[in-house]
C-alpha cells in the first residue's frame, strides 16, 4: 500500500500536507479557540468539509448515472464542537441547488446518495449529521 498523504508539521500549531497523486497542498492551523491563530482551515473544520464534499461528489456520479445536473449545487457547513472530550458533535450542512427542476424521485436519488457517501459511514454514530436540502 502506498503513502496518499504527507503531513508535516510546520510549528506554531500549523501543519502543511501534500496529496502525493496531484501534488497539491493544503494547510492547517489550530483554531482561535483553541489556542491557533484561525488563519487556515483546521484538523475540524477538515472533517467537516469532509463529510460534505464527500456526499457531493456522491450526488455527483449518481446525478451522473441518472442524468441529473447538478452543477451549481452549493452547501453551507457548520461545525458544532462539544468539550469533555472537545470534539465534533454536530455537522450541519445545507445544500442549495441552482435548479429546481428535479421530480420527487430525483429528489429521492440525490438525498440517498448524499447519505450514502463513505465519510458519513466512517465517522462516528454518535457525531449527529443534520443535513438539508433545498431543491
Amino acid at each position: 500500500m502506498s503513502v496518499t498523504i504527507k503531513t508535516k508539521y510546520l510549528g506554531d500549531l500549523r501543519t502543511t500536507s501534500t496529496h502525493i497523486k496531484s501534488g497539491n497542498a493544503l494547510i492547517t492551523d489550530a483554531p482561535v479557540d483553541n489556542k491557533g491563530k484561525g488563519e487556515a482551515f483546521s484538523p475540524t473544520d477538515l472533517l467537516a468539509t469532509s463529510l460534505a464534499t464527500c456526499m457531493l461528489t456522491v450526488m455527483g456520479i449518481n446525478a451522473n448515472s441518472h442524468g441529473l445536473n447538478i452543477e451549481g449545487v452549493e452547501c453551507d457547513v457548520t461545525k458544532v464542537m462539544a468539550t469533555n472530550p472537545r470534539r465534533v458533535s454536530e455537522i450541519i450542512i445545507e445544500f442549495t441547488f441552482a435548479s429546481n427542476d428535479f421530480d420527487e424521485n430525483a429528489k429521492k436519488i440525490l438525498q440517498d446518495a448524499a447519505y450514502s457517501c463513505p465519510v458519513a459511514f466512517s465517522l462516528h454514530p454518535d457525531l449527529k449529521k443534520s443535513v438539508t436540502f433545498k431543491f
